[in-house]
């Protein structure tokens, strides 16, 4: 599967559903998923066979420039080694307003990312940095 931007997200940025700028967005490397451009929750990627081998801290120095998506590098501490193949999942863990994550029948996905440079990634116990594209992480 390609980069996806899930069709949900693209209608939860245009309903108010999903705040770039204020709700807590988080990524998570997945591993074992088959992508559906219709999954609006995190409970659909684990229903569809998805695991969240680690997930981050809220993305820090957010941005939104023409109609682009950006956010600071994250780096995943310490992540098991398992099977290659882990995507990267973005996803809005809080409510549209910002706070402490609700579950995960309630956290909506916003992209997934498997193809680009050193995607998909493998892990091996160590850390795992992900650098966004230069252009951005997605745009709507």
């Amino acid at each position: 599967m390609a980069n996806t931007v899930y069709t949900p997200a693209r209608e939860g940025h245009l309903a108010g559903e999903i705040d770039w700028d204020t709700a807590t967005i988080k990524a998570a490397l997945v591993r074992g998923y088959t992508v559906a451009a219709s999954h609006k929750f995190v409970s659909d990627v684990t229903t569809a066979g998805g695991t969240l081998a680690a997930t981050s801290a809220a993305l820090t120095a957010k941005t939104v420039t023409g109609g682009t998506a950006d956010a600071a590098d994250v780096t995943f501490s310490a992540v098991a080694a398992n099977a290659s193949g882990h995507g990267v999942l973005v996803f809005q863990s809080s409510a549209v307003t910002g706070g402490a994550d609700v579950a995960a029948t309630a956290q909506r996905v916003i992209c997934y990312l498997d193809t680009g440079t050193n995607l998909p990634i493998t892990t091996n116990g160590g850390d795992v940095t992900v650098a966004w594209n230069a252009s951005g992480i997605y745009t709507i």
